[in-house]
């Protein structure tokens, strides 16, 4: 029989949040370029480049997520949030041109879902980081579809023996962890029997 400590939750889509995922968990701590509109007092200590006791007006700093979307108001204004670089103009031209050059993982583990959580602020890019968003997925989509469609035409053998060594480390470590968790609960019950 087997059983599973962790039953995978999905992510939520776009600008929705499931706290019991581990992907949103982890997204919602990517952190933002963000200026404070107004004075904070006796958060000074947030700030780790400064030695005052307050955070002042204009004060760059970077925030997680999950803390930027709480203190971002439309009425009142706290704090401004800044486009990551990843989704300045610069990057969406080369998206644009390609968006199968750029290793996505290296930009950020959570590029789709970072950037549909950045339209939750206003910015007038925001209809551009969505366009950027779709075409960037439709062009990496599309390529993908390509390649497993082409497959049975070019020699896969080096992808194969890729996955088969990851499979061999995968299977190594899951087996040398469940070795682990066997000793120590043999070792639990000694010490609750001897107990």
């Amino acid at each position: 029989m087997d059983t599973q400590s962790y039953l995978p939750v999905q992510p939520g889509v776009g600008m929705e949040e499931n706290f019991l995922s581990l992907d949103d968990i982890l997204l919602s701590h990517e952190r933002l370029p963000t200026r404070t509109e107004c004075a904070f007092p006796r958060l000074g200590f947030l700030e780790k480049s400064s030695d005052t006791q307050d955070i002042p007006e204009g004060t760059k700093m970077e925030l997680p997520l999950w803390l930027s979307k709480g203190l971002y108001e439309k009425k009142r204004r706290v704090l401004s949030v800044e486009l990551p670089k990843v989704y300045r103009e610069g990057w969406r031209t080369v998206f644009t041109a390609d968006p199968n050059v750029v290793d996505l993982h290296k930009m950020g583990p959570y590029y789709y879902g970072l950037g549909s959580q950045m339209l939750h602020f206003d910015s007038p890019e925001n209809p551009e980081i969505a366009q950027a968003l779709l075409q960037t997925f439709i062009g990496r989509f599309r390529r993908i579809m390509d390649s497993s469609q082409n497959a049975y035409n070019e020699d896969t053998s080096a992808l194969v023996e890729r996955d088969l060594q990851l499979q061999y480390t995968y299977n190594n470590r899951h087996n040398i962890g469940t070795i682990t968790v066997i000793c120590l609960n043999s070792f639990q019950l000694l010490i609750f029997v001897k107990g």
